[in-house]
């Protein structure tokens, strides 16, 4: 596991209008307002594209992804994470459950789907955390990766060991302490 600490940042409030392209609208709306870390909720319609609903085989690498398409309106609850990819672009990695007369899809919104009517979605800026997609070799997926090494605008990013031994904050370093206090 990797894990990296940040803060709330700015929320933005998005309507999507019908015709929109996810998720090619709101990483543009992210880069234009440098976000570069965070968080989309999104619910409305969804009227056509493609949705990755797995891999074809679980054991073969890279995997082959299965891809089924959305035809007609669907109601739409997702959720995605925002980052940037290793050409500095913010990239969405979004998951949703798309229904339709009562038959439910769940996947990875691709690039090329489209808002039907209307679309809500919440952006959550997060600040003061490094994280961002890096190629992986073995799966060819851009995956999320926490890079403590090269530290975030803004931030102060420390590593404290676990089994410290220390019993109470008073025993915390004086630099560390100081940070405990911002």
């Amino acid at each position: 596991m990797q894990a990296g600490e940040g803060r709330a940042g700015r929320v933005f409030v998005i309507r999507l209008e019908d015709g929109d392209v996810l998720p090619g609208c709101i990483e543009e709306f992210a880069q234009k307002n440098g976000v570069k870390n965070g968080f989309v909720l999104l619910v409305g319609g969804i009227g056509s594209g493609q949705i990755v609903v797995g891999p074809r085989y679980s054991d073969v690498m890279p995997p082959e992804p299965m891809l089924v398409p959305i035809d007609g309106a669907h109601e739409v609850a997702a959720v995605g994470v925002l980052a940037p990819g290793e050409d500095g672009k913010v990239v969405l990695h979004i998951h949703g459950a798309l229904g339709r007369a009562g038959q439910t899809k769940t996947g990875c919104l691709r690039p090329g789907v489209t808002t039907w009517l209307i679309g809500e979605a919440i952006m959550y800026e997060i600040v003061g955390v490094n994280a961002e997609r890096v190629k992986d070799k073995k799966s060819g997926f851009a995956l999320l990766q926490i890079n403590p090494k090269r530290e975030a605008r803004n931030s102060k990013q420390i590593v404290i060991p676990v089994q410290t031994g220390i019993q109470n904050a008073s025993q915390f370093p004086p630099e560390i302490a100081a940070l405990r206090s911002q």
